[in-house]
């Protein structure tokens, strides 16, 4: 089974199996007692905050370990938040952020909290722009927050001019960096950053909050004396100590596997629109995490294909809706206004073979064209001359329909109308929103917007 999902969780890292199992022998013992064993554990938990602040760039009292990321993020916004209460109650985020930041932000204005959020946009490739998250900052704004690297495209987010940017207005800037602190430090004058282990090949439970001196914060909730009094409860030091180790591990790996990963995607996203018809590569191509390639497909189900190619041994993610409990594409792809459809998230654990890129090369078209077949997409791009008594225009109803039934339907009858003419889709299904503009982009037709359910689509070609 090839494994292509390291995004959502890498595989353990020998080091950490390793470490983990020594710190279950030695590390068991509470680390805040006197006695010989309490001391031997917290000789273990300070080298692990030694070794975890080195890689991070920070101080080892500005770094706390918390049971998970999303624990993390959360703590460190609402500590930040707090600490900076008499400012206001304003946050400012990317539209494209870990929903763990969203919903943390978000919350608080459902709350009743004297809050507001202003979420940045992002362009096509799902980066920001400095100035425009320089222009969203106010008087009132108490935490801003910035990811290093995006979880879904791969798109490196510009950290440092945004954190100049919010050092220049006084504004704390948090970094959610669980994508990028595996392949090395985040750059910038960042004030509060988090991460989780799981994502660098650590085990699972254990995240990194580290807070520079100087930052107000007040921590929330009961507290006691464990990690500087910001992270309650016994410390599972055997999963810090294994966290740590892989850090340090994977950190002194990352150069050389980084520019070997990076060949691999590369050899992807060249390829994958070679072989597979009607297919849309996001993220930066340049600015881009080393490991990680996303792709739409037009006129498929992307349920079905990830189920597919788990049958073919292929471990992949997604953010089409067609995947999601939710029936809505992921908020990521919705803030660059990409296609959806078909969604396909590639990225590579360490160590990954070029063969199963090779093999993942070899059987996605096929897969790809099942699935079309499947749902009655058609054979070829819609155009050629329309008959001379047709109608000028077309009403498609597609209400009731998900994704990418809207869509191929409306790729059936495109020809059917002249050059200038149009064709209203009916569809209530969300993707639509994305899907249908993408299509007439990738077709090279005119999208008219959207009145209600009703998507007009001119034909141009």
């Amino acid at each position: 089974m090839a494994y292509f999902d390291s995004a959502s969780s890498a595989p353990l890292h020998p080091v950490a199996h390793q470490a983990l199992q020594a710190a279950l022998d030695e590390g068991w013992a509470d680390p805040g007692r006197l006695y010989r064993e309490g001391r031997r554990a917290r000789l273990l938990l300070d080298a692990a905050r030694e070794a975890a602040a080195e890689a991070v760039g920070c101080r080892p009292d500005e770094l706390v370990f918390t049971p998970s990321g999303t624990y993390a993020v959360h703590s460190g916004m609402a500590g930040s938040l707090a600490g900076r209460r008499r400012v206001g109650g304003h946050v400012v985020v990317s539209a494209v952020e870990h929903s763990s930041v969203l919903h943390a932000a978000h919350t608080r204005v459902t709350d009743g909290a004297d809050a507001a959020v202003t979420e940045v946009p992002v362009d096509r490739t799902g980066a920001v722009s400095p100035e425009t998250y320089a222009a969203a900052l106010r008087p009132d704004t108490a935490l801003a927050c910035l990811q290093s690297a995006n979880h879904e495209v791969g798109t490196v987010q510009p950290v440092a001019a945004v954190a100049e940017a919010c050092r220049a207005a006084g504004v704390p800037l948090l970094v959610d960096a669980a994508q990028s602190l595996g392949w090395g430090p985040v750059d910038g004058a960042w004030s509060l950053l988090t991460a989780s282990a799981h994502k660098w090949g650590g085990p699972a439970g254990v995240g990194l909050l580290a807070v520079r001196k100087g930052v107000r914060f007040a921590p929330q909730g009961p507290v006691d004396e464990r990690e500087s009094g910001r992270v309650p409860g016994f410390e599972n030091l055997p999963a810090i100590v294994a966290a740590a180790a892989s850090l340090r591990a994977v950190r002194g790996e990352a150069e050389a596997e980084a520019a070997r990963l990076r060949v691999l995607v590369d050899r992807i996203r060249a390829r994958v629109p070679e072989l597979v018809p009607d297919v849309e590569v996001v993220g930066d191509p340049v600015r881009r995490l080393p490991h990680l390639v996303t792709f739409s497909c037009l006129y498929v189900d992307g349920e079905t294909l990830l189920h597919e190619l788990d049958r073919a041994d292929f471990s992949v993610s997604s953010g089409s809706s067609c995947t999601s409990s939710t029936l809505t594409p992921s908020h990521v792809l919705r803030a660059m206004g990409v296609l959806s459809e078909g969604n396909v998230r590639v990225s590579l654990p360490s160590g990954t073979a070029e063969a199963e890129v090779d093999r993942f090369l070899e059987v996605l078209p096929g897969l790809v064209a099942g699935v079309r077949e499947r749902l009655g997409a058609p054979a070829a791009p819609g155009g050629g001359v329309a008959a001379p008594d047709v109608a000028e225009s077309l009403v498609v109803d597609a209400l009731g329909k998900l994704c990418p039934i809207p869509v191929i339907e409306l790729a059936k009858v495109i020809g059917d109308v002249p050059v200038g003419g149009t064709v209203t889709v009916l569809s209530d299904d969300e993707a639509a929103r994305l899907d249908i503009p993408a299509w007439c982009e990738m077709r090279g037709h005119e999208y008219g917007g959207r009145s209600g359910t009703a998507f007009l689509v001119r034909r141009l070609v």
